[in-house]
């Protein structure tokens, strides 16, 4: 298949970049033609944070950009990994105008939450969830603490919500789990257009040995990702092996500060890729503390692909992903007790927690490799090919969940 595949990299760069590089990889080791065009958030600085504004409803540029890749070259769909905040939905209209079938990955939130999370002042928060004009995220100032900015957010929902762009100019949406499907189905998009497919690690980076007698966390260092509740859980248990952080993020002072008087806790900042893979390989547990509804997990896959066991909040798509006591443990969101408890459990029976690595890798092999993936993926673009087909008879389409019928994994 020829494939145009667009996305926006944030600034820091995360589980969202990460997927986009390992799709078009794929794709491309599988023989499929993939050209793509990227943005990167850095470039914001250079257009001017008002113009960038008004151009995430809708862009012109973009629009033509992606109108002439259109025109130079014959695709049999058009993917977009992420549109916020640069390419706009306007680039939706200019598959349109060419025919072009349209998939959107659901990675986040956006589309019915203006900042992304439906987290807000460290809880969960669903005020905006079914309503076509997003106020609330206003009057909460959700997006970036700023009022205005939230303000042309909830003006890029609300706008396409009018329009009827979600429904009318994107053949299929794919999300990554089944909660999340169901949270954008509660929002109110049509149920038949929205299938499941996870993410895959690749290259297959081979089991670990889980020998490095250290707890691993790897992830964004923001209130939503549950550091802090990681951090006040270890100072409670006063363990003798160390707690390794990887990353960085808007708390990252915050937490740095507030840790120094927490015994063995190393800071190792942003890692390769690589790195990041010695590392879980080696840890005894991984653990992903989120307190919002994470879409999906990528860290915990991450983890299983390399053996290593995962102690994740019992919360959104997490408990998706992570089967307890079989593939890891599951804590009460937010429970800096419970998360004592769950790694006291670890430290105190190693031979158990060494069995669940075998069930973790196995996990890995069975849902989340480059081919199982791979496949799920080019099932999910015929679906969006055959859609504007099958409207034109006037036949109505619907789209089977992959864990409901012949796509199911």
């Amino acid at each position: 298949m020829n494939i145009l595949m667009l996305h926006n990299a944030y600034q820091t760069r995360g589980g969202e970049d990460e997927s986009f590089d390992t799709e078009c990889r794929m794709l491309r080791d599988t023989g499929h033609f993939v050209e793509t065009i990227h943005f990167h958030n850095d470039s914001i600085g250079q257009t001017g944070r008002m113009k960038v504004a008004l151009e995430s409803i809708w862009s012109m540029p973009s629009y033509k950009l992606v109108d002439r890749r259109l025109s130079e070259r014959s695709f049999d769909v058009m993917h977009v990994q992420n549109f916020f905040p640069l390419f706009s939905p306007s680039v939706y209209a200019a598959a349109r105008k060419h025919k072009v079938p349209v998939v959107q990955t659901l990675r986040n939130y956006r589309l019915i939450c203006p900042n992304a999370f439906l987290f807000r002042d460290g809880h969960i928060c669903e005020e905006c969830l079914g309503k076509t004009l997003k106020y609330p995220s206003v009057l909460h100032a959700c997006y970036r603490k700023s009022r205005l900015g939230t303000f042309a957010v909830a003006a890029m929902c609300g706008t396409h919500n009018l329009l009827g762009t979600w429904q009318k100019n994107v053949d299929l949406y794919i999300s990554l789990t089944e909660f999340a499907r169901k949270k954008y189905i509660q929002a109110g998009f049509i149920p038949g257009k929205i299938v499941t497919k996870g993410n895959c690690v690749s290259p297959d980076p081979g089991m670990g040995t889980g020998d490095g007698k250290f707890v691993l966390f790897v992830g964004r260092l923001s209130m939503e990702k549950g550091i802090g509740t990681l951090l006040a859980a270890w100072h409670r248990l006063r363990p003798t092996c160390t707690l390794k952080i990887v990353g960085e993020g808007s708390s990252s002072a915050e937490l740095r500060a507030s840790s120094q008087h927490i015994a063995n806790v190393e800071w190792l900042g942003l890692r390769t890729s690589s790195e990041v893979q010695d590392l879980m390989g080696a840890a005894t547990v991984t653990v992903v503390p989120s307190e919002w509804y994470e879409t999906f997990g990528r860290v915990a896959i991450e983890s299983f692909a390399k053996g290593t066991p995962v102690v994740a909040s019992r919360i959104g798509a997490l408990a998706e992903v992570v089967e307890d006591m079989r593939t890891g443990l599951l804590f009460e969101v937010g429970s800096a007790e419970d998360l004592v408890s769950k790694l006291q459990w670890c430290f105190d029976h190693p031979d158990e927690l060494n069995g669940m690595r075998f069930f973790a890798r196995q996990e890995y092999e069975r849902k989340y490799t480059a081919e199982a993936n791979c496949k799920r993926l080019v099932e999910c673009y015929e679906l969006a090919a055959d859609s504007p087909r099958r409207n034109a008879m006037g036949e109505v389409s619907v789209f089977t969940p992959f864990n409901d019928g012949p796509l199911a994994g």
